[in-house]
């Protein structure tokens, strides 16, 4: 599956809780702390695929989903050829200390996995924006050169 393929599909997913939650009268609080963890798990086990081992994707004790996948993170799917002869496909745009590049075979990909940010309540509430593409717009097809 391609970044972009996943992004579109993951948007429509939000998308659709998003529209129930305000159908519902939620508020900004009542929806950010709906996207936590444990919640999402239990009430939206299709969200994510990690949700049906009760596995989170960071080792952190409190996790919100809201932004499953980060703002600051960029990707293109064609890749760039990196001097070193692998081809790069994300990145992190803040160079996060937590964050690194991994890579498997001859393709370079942004590790998230140690880094929080984009999933502490604060940073959520700070971002927020009912339409989860809106704050993700800089994310797809972005060039990496």
């Amino acid at each position: 599956m391609s970044y972009l393929s996943w992004f579109d599909a993951h948007a429509m997913k939000h998308k659709s809780i998003i529209a129930k939650l305000v159908a519902c009268g939620n508020t900004k609080e009542q929806i950010i702390d709906y996207f936590v963890f444990e919640n999402m798990v239990q009430n939206e086990p299709d969200f994510c695929p990690l949700y049906a081992k009760n596995e989170k994707c960071h080792d952190q004790t409190y996790l919100n989903c809201y932004f499953c996948a980060c703002p600051h993170f960029r990707f293109d799917d064609a890749g760039v050829k990196t001097k070193e002869e692998k081809i790069q496909y994300s990145f992190c745009s803040i160079a996060s200390q937590d964050g690194k590049q991994a890579t498997y075979g001859d393709a370079i990909h942004q590790d998230c996995s140690a880094c929080g940010i984009p999933h502490a309540k604060s940073y959520v509430a700070k971002k927020f924006d009912l339409d989860w593409k809106s704050v993700m717009c800089e994310c797809k097809s972005h060039s990496i050169a």
